[in-house]
């Protein structure tokens, strides 16, 4: 029973020489790949004891050689640009004349310039007035009323240019509201037709002339001679056209029957009718 457990213990210590040898193989490799490395953490370890400041990593020569070649490098070329600018601003103070602006722009001077026209010799084109249209007009006749010196109450055919519109009729009552010229006032021709007598239409239907009047045509100073001297200055004048035989007066619109003491107005009035 005492040969078993001897092997068991051989099983046992060669296990465990194996063990510590795979274990040295695997120390002895990692040092050898790791030695830089572990070098530096041991230096690191030691001046950390030693109460030292951080270490400086050593760097190889031939890099701090090219550091200070290219710090001197940096250092020439400085100097020999801020050397000659100052060179080149100094000279160019002492060599510009006093008063004269340096120019900024060295290419404006070669552009060409276009030559300045005096203004006397400028034309201008000659201004053409607008035309205005001409105007057509044409004689009608206006008719008033010429008191003689014995009291006699006369029709009076007066002439008038009258500009050629699409309303003849009214333009032929608008002159005859207007009256007399001055020439003709110094002859006696008057207006009978009422003042501020005013007129609203004229229209024509068939050869019916409808000519509408506010109030004041319905009352005239003159008594029954103003009246009748109205109303021939009115038919006189409107069937001077030859389309139109008589007149139907009207007030406000509406058709009345008298005008003043007794003269009929109630139906068309021609010339027949006096």
């Amino acid at each position: 029973m005492a040969a078993p457990k001897k092997k068991n213990d051989n099983a046992k210590s060669l296990f465990a020489l194996i063990f510590w040898v795979v274990f040295i193989v695997t120390i002895i490799t990692i040092f050898i790949v790791k030695k830089d490395v572990i070098e530096t953490n041991f230096n690191k370890f030691i001046s950390g004891m030693r109460g030292d400041s951080d270490p400086v990593e050593d760097l190889p020569a031939d890099e701090i050689v090219s550091s200070n070649e290219n710090s001197i490098a940096i250092i020439v070329e400085r100097q020999q640009v801020t050397e000659p600018a100052a060179e080149t601003s100094q000279t160019d103070e002492t060599t510009q004349p006093a008063g004269t602006a340096q120019s900024t722009n060295p290419t404006a001077s070669a552009e060409p310039t276009a030559p300045v026209v005096p203004p006397a010799a400028q034309t201008t084109p000659p201004v053409t007035p607008p035309q205005t249209p001409q105007v057509q007009t044409r004689d009608r006749a206006i008719y008033f009323t010429q008191v003689t010196n014995d009291g006699q109450i006369l029709q009076t055919r007066t002439t008038r240019r009258v500009p050629l519109t699409e309303t003849p009729l009214q333009d032929v009552l608008g002159v005859l509201l207007e009256g007399p010229s001055t020439d003709e006032l110094n002859r006696n021709i008057i207006n009978f037709i009422p003042e501020n007598t005013r007129m609203l239409s004229a229209t024509v239907r068939g050869n019916t002339a409808y000519i509408n009047f506010n109030e004041n045509f319905l009352f005239n100073r003159f008594g029954v001679d103003g009246y009748v001297a109205q109303l021939r200055q009115i038919i006189w004048t409107v069937t001077e056209f030859q389309n139109i035989n008589d007149v139907q007066i009207l007030i406000d619109g509406r058709r009345m029957d008298y005008l003043g003491e007794g003269i009929w107005i109630g139906s068309p009035i021609s010339r027949y009718s006096f």
